[in-house]
C-alpha cells in the first residue's frame, strides 16, 4: 500500500490526546488517508454492486487520490439524503477483481452546531427498522419525566439507552439497525443502539437521524479498521447534537463527552436510512450503507471488504 510519511511533530499531537486521559479520542482535529478496498466473488449471472462515495461537508474534508474501478460503474445519488453511491455492473469476466478508494480526509471534532428547522421535521418520521409507535412513546415519556427542554429530554433518553442497552454482538438479530429488536433484546451494536434512541427521541417530537462511516484508531497511526461505525444527531434549540451512545457505554467516563460531541478521528461515508436510489436493489431501499451491498440474481451476497489508514501530515 502506498501511504505518505507521518511527520514527527503531528504524532505527538495524537500522543498527547492519548495521554490526556481519554481513550479512543482525539480533539481537535485529524488527518488520515482511508482505503476501502473490496475484492469480488466469483460472478454469476446478473450482479449489481452499491458501493458508499465519501463526501467533503462542515467536518471533514475529503480528496479523492485515487478510485481504482476495474469495470462499469456510475455514480448516483440517493433521493433523500444525497449520498454518493458508486453503482457497479460486474461481468463474470470482473470475478476476483478489487475495487480500490483512497481518500485523504481533514477531519474536524464536532461539536453542536447551529441550522435552519425548517429541515428537522422530515427527522419526524419512522423507517422501516425504526418505527413510531406507542411503546417507543410510552418508554420515552417515562425517561423524560417533566424535563421540559428538548436538550434536556434528549440527555434523558440518552442515559436511559445506556442504562438499558448493553453492547453485545452475540446471537442474531443484531446488526440491522432495528429498534423494536433493541428494545425488547436490550442488546446489540452502535446501529442497534441508535436506532433505539433515533425511535424514543422521535416518538416524542425530537428529530433525529442517522450516520455512519469507521472510528480511526487513535491508539496507532496506521493499521486495519475493525468495522463500520455509526452514531446520531437530535435537533434541539435550533442545534444538531451528535450523540454517541455505544462507545459512551464502553467507555462510561466518556459518558458526558459523547453527549454532543464526534471526536475527530471519525470519518463519515453516509448519512440516512432506508436510501432510496436508481437503480435500485431488488430487495428495496437500503437499510443503510457502510460495506458494499452485493446483488447476484436478486441474492445478497457478501463481498470480502477491507478498511485501511494512515495518518498523514498537513
Amino acid at each position: 500500500m502506498r501511504f505518505l510519511i507521518v511527520p514527527v511533530v503531528f504524532l505527538a499531537s495524537v500522543l498527547a490526546a492519548r495521554a490526556a486521559g481519554e481513550p479512543g479520542i482525539i480533539k481537535g482535529s485529524d488527518r488520515f488517508e482511508f482505503v476501502y478496498r473490496v475484492k469480488l466473488p466469483e460472478i454469476k449471472g446478473e450482479a449489481r454492486v452499491w458501493i458508499p462515495l465519501a463526501k467533503t461537508d462542515s467536518f471533514q474534508t475529503v480528496t479523492e487520490e485515487e478510485l481504482n474501478i476495474p469495470m462499469k460503474w456510475e455514480k448516483v445519488q440517493d433521493r433523500d439524503y444525497a449520498n454518493d453511491i458508486c453503482v457497479l455492473h460486474p461481468q463474470p469476466a470482473d470475478s476476483g477483481k478489487t475495487i480500490e478508494l483512497r481518500y485523504r480526509v481533514e477531519r474536524k471534532e464536532k461539536a453542536a452546531y447551529s441550522a435552519s428547522s425548517a429541515d428537522a421535521a422530515r427527522y419526524l418520521r419512522p423507517e422501516k427498522l425504526v418505527p413510531i409507535n406507542e411503546t417507543f412513546r410510552t418508554l420515552a415519556q417515562k425517561a423524560v419525566a417533566d424535563k421540559k427542554d428538548d436538550l434536556d429530554r434528549a440527555k434523558a433518553l440518552y442515559d436511559h439507552v445506556m442504562g438499558r442497552m448493553r453492547y453485545d454482538k452475540s446471537g442474531t438479530g443484531w446488526g440491522r439497525g432495528d429498534a423494536l429488536y433493541a428494545c425488547d433484546a436490550r442488546t446489540g451494536n452502535c446501529s442497534d443502539f441508535h436506532a433505539y434512541f433515533i425511535a424514543l427521541a422521535r416518538s416524542i417530537g425530537i428529530p433525529a437521524r442517522f450516520a455512519i462511516g469507521a472510528t480511526i484508531p487513535a491508539d496507532k497511526n496506521e493499521g486495519t479498521i475493525d468495522g463500520y461505525h455509526c452514531w446520531a444527531e437530535f435537533f434541539a434549540d435550533g442545534r444538531w447534537v451528535p450523540v454517541d451512545i455505544s462507545e459512551a457505554w464502553k467507555n462510561p467516563k466518556l459518558a458526558d463527552y459523547y453527549f454532543g460531541h464526534n471526536p475527530a478521528n471519525r470519518f463519515e461515508l453516509t448519512k440516512g436510512r432506508d436510501l432510496v436510489v436508481d437503480p435500485e436493489p431488488a430487495s428495496g431501499p437500503i437499510n443503510f450503507l457502510a460495506y458494499p451491498l452485493l446483488e447476484m440474481n436478486g441474492e445478497l451476497t457478501k463481498p470480502e471488504t477491507t478498511f485501511m489508514f494512515r495518518r498523514i501530515g498537513a
